[in-house]
């Protein structure tokens, strides 16, 4: 595996940004595999942070890049601030710059498939949000999307008892009503998009039982219930803590992928 750090000056952003990418690598003499990569290019898993974290927590909390290694998909993680991953009411484009720029860079730089059935992407708290609000606002861009442990519902942010998460919420969203009528609603945007008519990405869910989000998620899986979306979901014992997220990674891409990992490819240490 390769792991890559792009930087580059954002056009959406209007700054410099920095993207994370583990990508696969091919042997000098799999010359057949050379031309399939060629003419289609790696799957994408796009790996969203929480609201806390950014483009680089993910390869120091987990084992990401053993897990790309042993399903080969090329992973990019991107930066998006405490946006939540939407164009700010009073702020940066996130979305925008998530939905379109990232892959657009990714794709012009990098062997990276552009097709639907090899585009994924997931993400935890915030990310979770974010992977499945993108995912369902540009159905024919992801074949899936995966939430842990998701911020689900932004709703109680605009009253939280804390100052700092109001004024987040506010400067994100605008009031509280034009988060409710808007797509970044994410009940609102399942049952619009259940009415399209068009195929909707699967999605995929876990949350830790004793998390201070799974009330939220639990809301969440009855409105994709409700309006007949593919929706797999899982709960155990866990809470909002990276074990618990590492733990679940591998059956994410697994789900994904529809394939076990390659344990031929697993790094040897001696």
């Amino acid at each position: 595996m390769a792991l890559l750090q792009i930087n580059f000056k954002s056009e959406i952003i209007q700054m410099e940004h920095t993207l994370n990418v583990i990508l696969p690598q091919i042997g000098l003499y799999e010359g057949e595999k050379q031309k399939q990569i060629r003419e289609r290019g790696f799957p994408v898993l796009y790996l969203l942070h929480g609201l806390s974290d950014d483009h680089s927590v993910w390869l120091r909390h987990t084992s990401i890049e053993r897990y790309a290694l042993e399903y080969g998909i090329a992973v990019v993680m991107p930066n998006a601030g405490r946006s939540f991953y939407a164009d700010m009411k009073y702020g940066p484009n996130y979305y925008t710059y998530i939905s379109y720029e990232v892959p657009h860079i990714v794709r012009t730089m990098l062997p990276i498939s552009s097709a639907r059935e090899d585009n994924f992407i997931a993400g935890l708290s915030m990310g979770g949000y974010g992977a499945f609000m993108i995912a369902l606002r540009n159905p024919e861009q992801y074949e899936a999307a995966a939430s842990l442990s998701g911020t689900l519902d932004l709703t109680p942010g605009f009253s939280f008892p804390e100052e700092g998460y109001q004024k987040m919420a506010k400067q994100i969203f605008g009031s509280k009503l034009e988060y409710i009528k808007s797509d970044y609603n994410l009940v609102r945007l399942v049952k619009i998009k259940s009415m399209s008519g068009k195929k909707l990405p699967r999605l995929y869910m876990c949350c830790g039982t004793g998390d201070f989000v799974y009330g939220v998620n639990l809301r969440f899986r009855a409105a994709a219930m409700k309006y007949g979306l593919d929706l797999t979901y899982e709960e155990g014992p866990g809470a909002h803590e990276w074990s618990y997220w590492d733990s679940n990674l591998k059956r994410i891409l697994t789900w994904m992928l529809g394939k076990e990992p390659q344990k031929s490819l697993e790094l040897k240490v001696f």
